[in-house]
């Protein structure tokens, strides 16, 4: 039996694993169109590589705005404690951050690329690169494939695995398309806030540990560390809701506002009720020495000249109005954001093959008998924190048995 995994990358690596594996006569081919194996891989992470999160196996599917409840099939065969498992048993060994997310112990990329080079190296794997392939041909239970070259290998493959990754056009998507398969127009996902009209920018490198972003007129909101940069804002919370909202902000053309909850408290009585407390508490002391929630001191300053609120003035003087405009600016400060900035270098789209073209409990395809799916290929993306390549290790497992 001939396999051949279309797409050197993460999933297409995992995916010819474990092909070979379950099939050890079959003769597995990794066809890669650039000279690059595992791009991705190489800077995930910051370049340290992000493989999975720490979080219950249970709640993995959480993390995915796209295709979280789909994958079940996938993390109940492949998790992340099995992720685990599987590179420290093969010389990997992996730590834990306090965020939950896991990096090799180098703090390296490229001991998880070495690893995968020699695990295909032990099992017999062959790697083709340069090869770009532009078509598949369904012939009589085999695949022929065409490439964008006459330099092409001979041969036809029994079984094929894409894993080509996301694509930033729907045209990337195109010849897939052609074999019948539903496409989700891509639009960026993971990507943070642009504000060249707001003058937060100038606390760059402040950051807020637990704060809450909401998009104004949806239901679309998020939690957690909220970094503000010379461009805008990023962090967890960010780009969370960048993900989580990917289609509705591509929509905008990425021109909307947000409100953020700087104290991460749902409830407004809750907030008054503090700060009539800090009131009782402190009344001769100015508000420049007194700073609710412990936020950094350059973000309750410039909050209080954004209020207009002199900061010389004592809290006891605040007054019924001073106090509402406080609580305002506290839970439900306002910002323009006018574009976008690709998160590091790490593009992640939100579309791509649909999963109604995909039998997700073997990702084989609905059209064509034998062709199989994995990765960012499909309509699956994850917020940040090592989910994205989990989805890459539990499709590209699932994919390689070829059931």
């Amino acid at each position: 039996m001939r396999i051949g995994i279309i797409g050197g990358g993460a999933a297409g690596f995992f995916s010819a694993i474990a092909a070979k594996e379950n099939y050890p006569e079959a003769k597995v081919v990794i066809i890669e169109k650039s000279r690059q194996l595992l791009s991705k891989v190489k800077i995930s992470g910051g370049g340290r590589c992000n493989l999975t999160n720490a979080c219950d196996p249970q709640d993995l599917y959480q993390a995915y705005p796209r295709g979280g409840r789909s994958l079940k099939k996938a993390f109940h065969l492949f998790n992340n404690e099995d992720c685990v498992e599987w590179f420290e048993s093969r010389g990997v060994p992996l730590v834990t951050q306090d965020d939950n997310c896991i990096f090799p112990v180098s703090q390296d990329s490229q001991s998880i690329i070495d690893c995968f080079l020699k695990e295909c190296k032990r099992l017999g794997i062959e790697i083709q690169k340069g090869l770009a392939v532009k078509s598949i041909k369904p012939l009589d239970e085999q695949f022929e494939l065409g490439f964008d070259t006459d330099n092409v290998m001979s041969g036809s493959f029994d079984k094929l695995i894409v894993t080509t990754g996301g694509s930033p056009k729907r045209k990337g998507l195109e010849w897939l398309e052609a074999l019948g398969h539903k496409i989700e127009d891509p639009v960026p996902s993971l990507f943070t806030f642009n504000m060249p009209d707001e003058s937060v920018t100038k606390l760059m490198g402040i950051v807020v540990e637990n704060a809450l972003v909401s998009l104004p007129g949806t239901k679309l909101k998020s939690e957690g560390p909220l970094l503000i940069t010379h461009w805008g804002m990023s962090g967890p919370a960010i780009l969370k809701l960048s993900a989580f909202g990917a289609r509705v902000l591509s929509e905008k053309d990425y021109d909307f506002n947000i409100l953020v909850n700087w104290v991460n408290q749902a409830s407004n009585d809750a907030v008054v009720a503090d700060l009539n407390k800090i009131i009782k508490e402190n009344t001769n002391k100015i508000l420049a020495n007194y700073r609710p929630y412990a936020l950094p001191d350059r973000l309750w300053q410039f909050l209080l000249e954004k209020g207009d609120l002199s900061p010389q003035k004592r809290w006891g003087e605040l007054g019924k109005k001073g106090l509402n405009k406080l609580l305002n600016l506290l839970t439900n400060d306002e910002y323009a954001v006018k574009g976008k900035t690709t998160f590091r270098d790490e593009f992640v789209t939100c579309g791509g093959v649909s999963l109604k073209s995909v039998d997700m409990a073997s990702m084989q395809s609905k059209k064509c008998k034998n062709l199989y799916f994995a990765g960012e290929v499909l309509d699956i993306d994850a917020i940040t924190g090592g989910y994205n390549l989990q989805a890459a290790w539990s499709t590209g497992f699932l994919a390689g048995q070829l059931k």
